[in-house]
């Protein structure tokens, strides 16, 4: 007993002395998953991430931002007899009715209508195979490489499949656009044509978790369940994946709060005047950094930023031109690429160490 006691006690005491940093990374019931910093794509968790499946309705994200993006939102679309007589999910569409493609795309997102899917494929792609010739064209300049679509809604086809780490890119994608992120950020909406609003299926936003901003719900016998879904807090925007997840809804909040305690969003570089050497000599010149630099890190990363600085051999360009690059390493890895911009007419001068010195030191103080 004694001896019991004494190994508690030491545990105690290694525990105060030599805390556990982080957590844990979270499990998930999910076949594939993947979680993703928005702003630096950086990958946070990933399971099985880059294996081909089937994805059912999350493919609806791409048919979303391709009819966004064609500049056709305001136009009015006539129901195909082919749209009405799609089967699965519905926002029952009748043939002959018009519709605003926008009211489509919130039926498509909303409320996961294959009918809509069909309709907006036509109207957008002159027909539904042009459509998926669109998706694919997408997908590969998305860098998607592991993706085929063979339809604008999800349902099965062999040669239908994406990787949770693809789909993480298109939603990444996806997110930038303000209309999109409005609309998959919507809990009701009501088609001008319609009596009654669609709620949104994606629990997360409307019930389960505070912090989510979008996504997009999926299922098919032979796929399971598919999600993907956003969140946003402590400006943090993560991007969550999950492939056959029989309990996906517990599994994106697991991620995203492990994440959210684990990681913050770490200043690396700030915008504005920087002063540089050039390629290692006295020589010193000062170039503009457009934007500020966060990256997603945890406590013990922090110290382990590096970063190597590549200049022109001229660096007196004109104004608002590229001079050279900065890269930042995490252990020696590449994970961002600032480029470095002239400020204006400007002479590179050799320096005393006192003369470069007092310039860092003027910059400081604000007076350069």
């Amino acid at each position: 007993m004694r001896s019991v006691y004494l190994t508690i006690t030491l545990f105690l005491l290694l525990s105060l002395f030599f805390p556990i940093i982080g957590q844990a990374k979270p499990g998930t019931s999910a076949n594939n998953a993947v979680l993703m910093e928005q702003s630096t794509g950086r990958v946070l968790y990933e399971k099985n991430a880059h294996e081909k499946k089937p994805i059912a309705s999350i493919t609806k994200i791409m048919t979303a931002i391709i009819a966004i993006e064609s500049g056709k939102m305001d136009e009015m679309v006539t129901t195909s007899r082919r749209a009405v007589y799609t089967g699965g999910s519905s926002i029952y569409l009748e043939q002959g009715e018009k519709m605003k493609l926008k009211d489509l795309v919130y039926g498509l997102m909303l409320r996961s209508g294959n009918d809509a899917a069909v309709a907006i494929a036509e109207h957008v792609g002159g027909s539904v195979e042009g459509f998926n010739y669109l998706m694919n064209e997408k997908a590969q300049w998305l860098g998607m490489t592991n993706t085929h679509f063979e339809n604008p809604h999800g349902l099965h086809a062999e040669q239908h499949y994406s990787t949770a780490y693809d789909m993480a890119l298109l939603m990444r994608y996806a997110m930038s656009n303000d209309v999109f992120k409005k609309i998959t950020g919507t809990t009701s909406y009501k088609a001008s044509t319609r009596e009654y609003a669609w709620g949104n299926k994606n629990k997360l936003l409307t019930s389960l978790y505070d912090y989510c901003i979008g996504g997009k719900t999926g299922f098919t016998k032979i796929a399971g369940r598919t999600l993907v879904s956003a969140a946003h807090k402590d400006k943090m925007d993560l991007i969550a994946v999950t492939l056959n997840a029989p309990d996906d809804w517990k599994d994106h909040i697991g991620m995203y709060e492990w994440a959210f305690d684990t990681y913050d969003m770490t200043s690396v570089l700030d915008k504005g005047v920087q002063t540089y050497h050039v390629n290692g000599s006295d020589d010193i010149t000062r170039g503009y950094v457009k934007h500020s630099l966060h990256y997603p890190l945890q406590k013990d990363e922090v110290g382990n930023i590096q970063k190597k600085t590549f200049l022109l051999d001229d660096t007196t360009k004109k104004d608002d031109e590229i001079i050279g690059k900065t890269i930042f390493y995490l252990d020696h890895k590449p994970i961002s690429e600032v480029p470095i911009f002239s400020k204006g007419q400007q002479k590179t001068v050799r320096t005393s160490l006192l003369t470069d010195t007092m310039s860092m030191l003027r910059q400081m103080v604000g007076m350069d």
